[in-house]
């Protein structure tokens, strides 16, 4: 791990990370990644204190195993991890998050034992009663030493002797600091001698009462240690649950690092995937200071990485590895989020020179020992720079040509960087080859530090080269020898390179223009629906007049009995009956699944019989209707809401029943004439319809009944009242 760390340059992220650990361990999290990440975002929603550093306790289980005896810092190492556990259970966690905590069940006993101590790891007051005495009485032996001393400083025999009136410590002992012949006025013995010549002397009536102050002390270590031997026997009693906590605050403690280290500069946790999309969106490299983001797609399984010096092209191929490898272990990192990482099992670097004198091993021996490793691989990525180090490029494009062709049939994906056009142009072809190239600032004579897809770039060996200080007219000489066909070469690539990027600007700038001309399709749609309902609606005006004044002219000819008037009513109902209103139709026939809207209805399509055609609505009523009647609708459904009771929009018949007469039909006819007629009158919101079909045979009775008794939206039905047609007619109840 950490070989691979410091190719990638992560070495001092990770330890960035590492701080924020309660306990040294290692960065991978074990187990499902996929509970990890959802865990990890559940509790990124709780303002949750970090947890006390923790020694680790590996040795202290063993030893627990062997009925050993845990000393007093090792048992409150335990009871930290214990109350932070406690700790957690106030909060009211959801989801899978609950589910965790819930199954953390924390002995009677062992919580019992966390009591034992205070915030110091003292042991409290009233747990031992022998503890307490002694205690006491360390405490009123030190007040006994304290006054001796004064007692002796303030001795006036003594007081010539003084250096100073204050109590020293010399050697974890009080003592006073006096001058020579002190043993005159004073019998003491002296702890040490100052750089002054003058002696730190311990009283004898001190010494005695010092001696008391060592025997109590043993005393107290003596309970502590009857103490211990009592919580180790319940520790080893729960030996299993302690294991299994102590794995577990590991595990919390990796979920919390991780969390406080994403709100450190506003990193986002990137989830390996295993689809084939892999993309890099904003990606920043850690050990860079205000670094580019970069962004790249290396969906393909060769990405070659071509272009000017000092361009960015091994950071580029770091920068791939390095996204990879924090996704596989859920560390967060600068990106975006629409940033898509696959899952490999194994992330390779071959990044260094490996010639090694001591190994009599050369580069290019070195450089193959490291790609043989790669073809017993599996699920692998590998980074590779500068690939044609150390042989002859020609034979090399040849030799890597195959070995990647090799490497792409066993799924493995291969970041390459490398000036080696040869080989640049003989991978080209393949379509799983992604080229990328390091961009130059021909005007500025530096790198640009962004990449273009698709492309090969150039080197610019002697731009660089002048750049660093070698004299103009030994790179102008060095161009001499390079050949003017070759230079030819580079500046059909940069010509490549300008047309590349040339055809993302225009490809971009048609995509806005695409999505411009959407937004005013979908406004235009929009307005056809809108002027479709305004025609509607005035064609239901003009019919609503037409029979207002139909009815007025009726009512006239009942009163006067006019021929005239009759023959007048009759000319302006035929004129009425051709006018048309023309409907707004879209020229694209109707199909099943279409959108559709029927007057103020709007479905869903779900079959079409001849001219007929069913639409199921957006509250999940089926209706039958006319073809011809329906529009297409681009509006999409709304979010179905609890349904409510229907608000009928029809003016009701003054009766309160809404009629059709089926005499004289055939029963098929009759039939789909009632079908639309029950459609209609559920639309409109009526509860209850009258139907006439007379007695005749019995064939048209019997067929009404049998197709209300299968009727889904039927409640019910009656044989109508005497005056109102009697068996010859049926209420309906919807």
């Amino acid at each position: 791990m950490q070989n691979i760390l410091k190719k990638l340059d992560l070495t001092d992220y990770i330890e960035s990370f590492s701080k924020l650990l309660a306990r040294e361990k290692s960065i991978i999290l074990e187990g499902d990644i996929n509970l990890h990440f959802k865990l990890i975002n559940e509790l990124s929603n709780y303002d949750i204190n970090e947890p006390k550093k923790v020694e680790n306790l590996d040795n202290q289980l063993v030893h627990l195993q062997k009925q050993g005896i845990l000393k007093v810092y090792e048992i409150y190492e335990f009871i930290k991890i214990i109350k932070y556990f406690n700790y957690l259970r106030r909060f009211n966690f959801e989801g899978k998050l609950q589910e965790w905590i819930d199954k953390i069940i924390i002995p009677k006993d062992v919580n019992e034992v966390c009591n034992y101590f205070d915030e110091k790891s003292n042991l409290k007051h009233g747990v031992s009663d022998d503890f307490d005495r002694v205690n006491e009485a360390i405490k009123k032996n030190k007040e006994q030493i304290k006054q001796s001393l004064y007692k002796s400083i303030n001795n006036s025999n003594l007081r010539t002797y003084l250096v100073d009136t204050q109590v020293h410590y010399v050697n974890g002992e009080e003592c006073l600091l006096v001058r020579g012949g002190f043993n005159h006025v004073l019998k003491a013995s002296v702890l040490d001698r100052s750089n002054s010549g003058f002696f730190y002397v311990l009283p004898h009536s001190v010494s005695s009462l010092k001696q008391s102050q060592n025997d109590l002390l043993n005393k107290k270590e003596e309970i502590l240690l009857k103490v211990c031997k009592q919580i180790s026997s319940i520790f080893e009693k729960n030996l299993m649950f302690l294991k299994f906590i102590n794995k577990e605050f590991d595990r919390f403690d990796h979920y919390q690092a991780r969390i406080f280290f994403a709100k450190m500069d506003d990193k986002n946790f990137i989830l390996p995937s295993k689809k084939k999309e892999n993309k890099l969106v904003n990606f920043a490299h850690p050990a860079l200071h205000d670094a580019k983001p970069i962004s790249i797609d290396f969906t393909k399984s060769v990405v070659m990485i071509t272009g000017v010096n000092a361009g960015g092209k091994t950071m580029m191929l770091k920068s791939i590895l390095s996204a990879v490898l924090l996704s596989k272990y859920l560390l967060p990192y600068k990106a975006s989020k629409e940033t898509q990482i696959g899952s490999f099992k194994n992330i390779n670097a071959v990044l260094d020179d490996p010639q090694s004198v001591k190994n009599d091993i050369s580069t290019f021996a070195g450089r193959m020992v490291e790609f043989s490793k790669l073809f017993s691989a599996k699920n692998a990525i590998v980074g590779v720079d500068e690939i044609e180090l150390g042989t002859d490029s020609d034979e090399a494009a040849s030799l890597f040509k195959v070995i990647i062709e090799d490497l792409m049939k066993r799924d493995i994906k291969v970041i390459i960087t490398t000036h080696h056009k040869r080989l640049a142009a003989l991978m080209a072809s393949n379509d799983d080859v992604e080229l990328i190239a390091a961009l130059y600032d021909e005007e500025n004579q530096q790198p640009t530090y962004e990449f273009l897809q698709g492309t090969i770039g150039k080197s610019y060996a002697f731009e660089t080269a002048s750049r660093y200080g070698i004299p103009q007219n030994v790179v102008k000489k060095a161009k001499e020898v390079y050949g003017e066909d070759k230079d030819r070469l580079n500046e059909l690539i940069e010509r490549s390179s300008d047309l590349e990027r040339e055809y993302k600007l225009k490809i971009a700038k048609l995509d806005d223009e695409i999505d411009n001309m959407q937004r005013l399709s979908r406004n235009l749609k929009e307005q056809k629906e809108t002027l479709d309902e305004q025609i509607y609606s005035e064609k239901s005006k003009l019919h609503k007049e037409y029979k207002d004044a139909r009815e007025e002219a009726k009512k006239a000819i009942k009163a006067k009995m006019v021929r005239e008037g009759h023959q007048h009513l009759n000319t302006s109902h035929k004129k009425a009956s051709e006018i048309k209103t023309n409907k707004v139709v879209d020229s694209v026939e109707l199909k099943v699944g279409d959108r559709v809207k029927y007057r103020t209805t709007k479905g869903t399509l779900i079959s079409i019989k001849g001219k007929k055609a069913f639409i199921e609505n957006d509250m999940g009523m089926k209706v039958q209707v006319k073809l011809e009647d329906l529009q297409r609708s681009g509006n999409p459904p709304k979010i179905k809401t609890p349904p409510k009771k229907a608000t009928v929009n029809v003016q009701k018949p003054d009766s309160g029943h809404v009629k059709l007469d089926l005499h004289g039909q055939r029963s098929d006819e009759a039939i789909d004439n009632l079908d639309k007629f029950l459609s209609d009158a559920l639309i409109a919101g009526f509860d209850e319809v009258l139907v006439y079909h007379g007695i005749g045979t019995g064939k048209l009775s019997y067929a009404v009944k049998k197709f209300l008794d299968s009727h889904p939206k039927v409640a019910g039905y009656t044989d109508a009242h005497p005056s109102q047609g009697g068996f010859g007619a049926k209420v309906i109840r919807l």
